[in-house]
């Protein structure tokens, strides 16, 4: 039976190209248990496909189109499905570190995937010096979104480190593909602008003062954005070397740091941990930029999903625009820019109804949005400059059949104008960043780990001196 396709997934086939793949991807690193090696946990993932276990419906579908769907994308059940095909074992060459696995992770992510099949494949990777193993999957963005791709992953994964028996990953997730919600989609691409602007439409016919609460709210963007104050749309972000065409090329990269390092640092400044990451990035890219003698005069904008808590509106998402505070040395004064800069977007955002919030949110992003669903490759202006997500994971660790997760770091979808895309995840006490980049327009992707470690290791610094100095 064929299924259609939501129009605004089919735009991640229609606006594909060698040089602009559409999937997203995750990547997990397990830990095996005490008194085990990576050697059993591939011979586990051996034992899953040896029984055969059925792939849950979410993987058996492919995209057809043809003149019974008239001519649009829809879904159905691959009938020659293989597993042996979407499921690869892969070894990484000696000396086996990480930064030998993120070139692997790159090579697979720039591929495009085969459209006669279902969208996904999975890749079981040995080899890593430190004795852990990794799991990459990709899948289409038609299929799942950035988080979407990281929650299908741990449906497969528990909190007890004695459960043994679990189902493989692509037997685990049920038919039903994880919910797209704003900052899930942000993660991995500009889409959810359209689907928040058909949720705000749709709102919009049928309840008459939802109407009336867009005026104010839009006005009010645009006011904000003219007065370069905080909020979902900005007029103020430079073009810079990370807002150019890209190509079919990607770099990815990863490192965690303790999340307690990030909770100090917010602590001691009234900041927000998400307030701490925007810095860290902005610091980073500063750096980076003035390596490449490419920094500008203005000041660095970060498109940032949200999530807004009051009780009046319960627990909504947004999209903010950032001031990085880019143009300031210090990194004291770009974390308070960067907090400025959130407060006042919050404030103004908790201030319009949910459906204001979805049309300031879809606003602020349309330029990318039309361009992809046009094939306009070239955008009005820079409406940012780059994607920095912060998704919270769980408190507590996961396992599958007793290997520890360490770390689950999500890769998303460059494309022309956003060739940068900064998304963390926490799982236990530790924050993960993970880096996708265009292979081209962002070379020496790794250096802005170090950069990254570099902007830490200052603010501690700084409000290490700060304390004392009040204390004497």
């Amino acid at each position: 039976m064929r299924l259609p396709m939501a129009p605004t997934d089919s735009m991640f086939l229609l606006g594909e190209s060698p040089d602009h793949p559409m999937h997203v991807g995750g990547l997990l690193l397990l830990q095996p248990p005490e008194g085990s090696d990576a050697t059993e946990l591939r011979a586990r993932f051996d034992e899953a496909l040896r029984r055969e276990d059925p792939a849950a419906p979410l993987w058996r579908k492919r995209p057809v189109r043809s003149v019974t769907t008239l001519g649009q994308w829809a879904w159905e059940e691959d009938p020659r499905f293989d597993i042996e095909y979407h499921v690869r074992f892969n070894a990484l060459p000696e000396p086996g570190t990480t930064e030998v696995l993120w070139e692997l992770v790159s090579r697979l992510h720039a591929s495009l995937l085969d459209r006669t099949r279902p969208l996904w494949e999975m890749h079981l990777i040995e080899g890593l010096a430190d004795g852990r193993y990794a799991l990459y999957v990709k899948i289409h963005h038609s299929l799942a979104d950035g988080i979407g791709a990281m929650r299908l992953l741990r449906r497969a994964l528990g909190t007890d480190p004695a459960e043994t028996g679990m189902p493989a990953p692509w037997v685990a997730s049920d038919a039903t593909p994880p919910a797209r919600s704003t900052v899930a989609a942000a993660i991995g691409f500009p889409g959810h602008v359209v689907r928040a602007a058909r949720g705000a439409t749709s709102e919009v016919l049928t309840v008459a003062t939802g109407a009336l609460s867009l005026v104010p709210a839009l006005v009010g963007t645009v006011d904000r954005a003219l007065h370069d104050r905080g909020g979902a749309l900005s007029l103020a972000a430079p073009h810079t070397i990370l807002n150019d065409q890209i190509s079919g090329s990607r770099r990815f990269a990863a490192r965690s740091w303790s999340l307690e390092r990030l909770r100090l640092v917010a602590k001691l400044t009234d900041s927000t941990i998400n307030d701490v990451v925007l810095a860290l990035s902005s610091g980073a890219l500063r750096t980076y930029l003035l390596e490449h003698d490419a920094l500008p005069e203005r000041s660095l904008v970060a498109m940032v999903p949200v999530s807004l808590r009051s009780k009046q509106s319960g627990n909504d998402i947004a999209v903010l625009m950032c001031d990085l505070g880019t143009r300031h040395p210090d990194p004291e004064q770009r974390l308070e820019r960067v907090r400025t800069s959130m407060t006042e977007g919050k404030r103004a955002m908790r201030g319009m109804t949910k459906i204001g919030r979805l049309a300031a949110s879809a606003v602020g992003v349309a330029p990318v949005a039309v361009g992809v669903l046009t094939g306009n490759r070239v955008v009005p202006w820079t409406p940012f400059n780059v994607i920095v997500s912060n998704v919270p994971g769980p408190e507590e660790p996961l396992y599958w059949n007793g290997a520890r997760v360490d770390a689950l770091y999500p890769l998303s979808v460059p494309v022309d104008g956003q060739a940068l895309n900064i998304t963390c995840t926490s799982t236990d006490d530790e924050i993960a960043f993970g880096l996708t980049a265009c292979g081209r327009t962002v070379p020496d992707l790794v250096c802005l780990l170090d950069h990254l470690d570099a902007e830490l290791a200052a603010l501690e610094r700084a409000l290490t001196v700060g304390t004392v100095a009040e204390d004497g």
